[in-house]
């Protein structure tokens, strides 16, 4: 498989990603999280946010290779190739790795709720661009 990745949408795409964990895990369900997850206040430092930009970005360039597969052996292409391709990323790596949270250290499941929405929505959200940026 010989097409290149396009850095451009990869870094835009996680970005979006990290940035809907802002949101997410401030005004939206930061409190919620912080209260099931036992943190008073939170307080990242630089090294926490770089790590955590790397860690998105590294998200997004494994997804976009997802999609370059899709589009070159299965001719999948377009907003909805990406959208699924967040999904099943989702589903078949996080909800199921995450879901042990809850079931080995007794974690409730509002919690995983919480975090796999985040983690749903962000793989959408990095898939869609991922797809449609040219």
């Amino acid at each position: 498989m010989n097409v290149p990745v396009n850095y451009g949408a990869v870094a835009v795409a996680a970005l979006a990603g990290y940035l809907v964990g802002g949101l997410w895990y401030g005004p939206l369900f930061g409190e919620v999280w912080r209260k099931l997850s036992n943190v008073d206040e939170l307080k990242p430092t630089p090294s926490v946010i770089a790590i955590g930009l790397v860690s998105s970005l590294v998200m997004s360039f494994v997804l976009s290779y997802a999609l370059i597969y899709a589009n070159t052996y299965h001719r999948a292409s377009g907003v909805s190739s990406g959208i699924l391709a967040g999904f099943f990323t989702w589903l078949g790596y996080i909800a199921t790795v995450t879901v042990g949270s809850v079931i080995y250290e007794n974690k409730p499941w509002k919690l995983w709720l919480v975090n796999n929405g985040y983690w749903l929505t962000s793989l959408l959200v990095m898939g869609a661009i991922l797809a449609v940026w040219p």
